[in-house]
């Protein structure tokens, strides 16, 4: 048994030089206590400053890409580790583009966060700010039946920039949460081309009845923004190249109706909106003006106490401030957004910034709100130069 008692020499060498390994993490903190309270301690005098991004939108990714990470350790939370191009999601609703296609991972955005031994991703959702000790309060990501419990840590940060994004507006319409599916995230494309192709196959089921199947196979997106209008498009010319040609049993049930309670792409040129209403009624999407009051399993009643039947429901109304947004005591833009000045400071506090959809600007600036666009969001890489000459002259390198 010598080679055993060699292996076991050996293992416990390995053992020990992994715990001593350990140890030497200096930049996370270990108490007695359960480790579920562990975290990023605060920056030393010989460290780079730490930049902590909250959210991997389109404002959070174009200024991590940005930054010096000679200059700055960079630390990203969010609750998924890629960015969406949310321009060509609804063209993976229907296998135009495969779903890999519209998602860049955030290691490939700044690979500081994969290679620097300051710099890291974490998977997880902010629950707190405490912008007095500069501490940001994270709960870790858990997802199914056997999941672990959330494991939530804290990070110290000499910089912040709170880049959250929005939720999709729901008016509080009953049944939007339960029935409805949005179109923001690649798991809700993944679920509106199951539920695309799960109704054509049931529908060619025999024994379904007429009204059982015109009712699977009526697609109704809520809501007249560029999204609600791309996918209207995207799958009426799904019905006319496919759906006619692969499922010709059923080709004359499947339709597509687009409910907008004033006029489709009403923040667009008048030419514009006439286009689109021309272009869609002319491919076969059926326009209708109204407001929906209440969303059921299989139907959606209008103000006017309409019925609408449905197979697959899309709901794209818009986006205002999410819960966490809400929460935080910071103040406050109009419509519920985190203020901010011309320089995307938010005032009264230290060494926080905000981008991207969060955020808008004080009424003190007089300026007004910024659309919901990434055109004019990316305004945030643009102004973040400041930031990045701020950092030179207040924190320690």
């Amino acid at each position: 048994m010598s080679w055993f008692r060699h292996l076991s020499t050996k293992f416990s060498a390995i053992t020990t030089t992994s715990t001593h390994r350990l140890s030497l993490l200096p930049r996370f903190s270990t108490s007695t206590a359960p480790v579920r309270h562990a975290g990023l301690e605060p920056t030393q005098a010989h460290e780079k400053p730490r930049v902590v991004v909250l959210g991997s939108g389109w404002a959070g990714c174009r200024l991590m890409k940005g930054l010096d990470t000679q200059i700055y350790d960079v630390v990203c939370v969010s609750p998924r580790n890629h960015m969406v191009f949310t321009p060509l999601l609804a063209s993976t609703c229907v296998g135009t583009l495969e779903f890999r296609t519209v998602a860049e991972p955030i290691a490939r955005i700044q690979p500081a966060i994969s290679r620097e031994p300051g710099s890291y991703f974490f998977l997880a959702n902010c629950t707190a700010i405490d912008a007095d000790n500069h501490v940001v309060h994270c709960e870790s990501v858990t997802e199914g039946a056997q999941a672990p419990d959330p494991w939530r840590f804290t990070i110290s940060y000499d910089k912040l920039v709170i880049a959250l994004g929005a939720q999709p507006t729901t008016f509080g319409i009953h049944g939007v949460y339960e029935h409805a599916i949005f179109l923001r995230e690649v798991y809700h494309a993944q679920e509106i081309r199951r539920k695309l192709l799960l109704n054509l196959m049931m529908s060619d089921v025999p024994g379904i009845e007429e009204e059982e199947k015109q009712r699977l196979l009526h697609c109704v997106v809520v809501g007249g923004g560029p999204t609600g209008v791309e996918f209207s498009g995207e799958l009426s010319d799904f019905i006319v190249r496919d759906v006619r040609q692969r499922y010709a049993h059923v080709k004359d049930y499947i339709h597509v109706t687009l409910i907008e309670a004033n006029e489709i792409l009403s923040s667009f040129d008048v030419r514009l909106r006439q286009y689109a209403t021309n272009q869609l009624t002319k491919s076969g999407v059926r326009l209708v003006r109204g407001i929906v009051k209440d969303v059921e399993e299989k139907k959606i009643i209008l103000n006017d106490g309409t019925e609408v039947p449905y197979g697959l429901l899309v709901w794209s109304t818009g986006v205002g401030p999410s819960a966490i947004i809400q929460s935080l005591d910071l103040p406050k833009a109009p419509g519920g957004r985190i203020g901010i000045d011309e320089w995307l400071r938010v005032p009264t506090v230290e060494d926080i910034f905000s981008i991207g959809d969060c955020s808008g600007f004080v009424e003190s600036t007089g300026k007004t709100p910024l659309p919901a666009l990434a055109q004019v969001r990316d305004i945030g890489f643009i102004s973040f130069s400041y930031i990045q000459i701020h950092f030179l002259n207040s924190c320690h390198l």
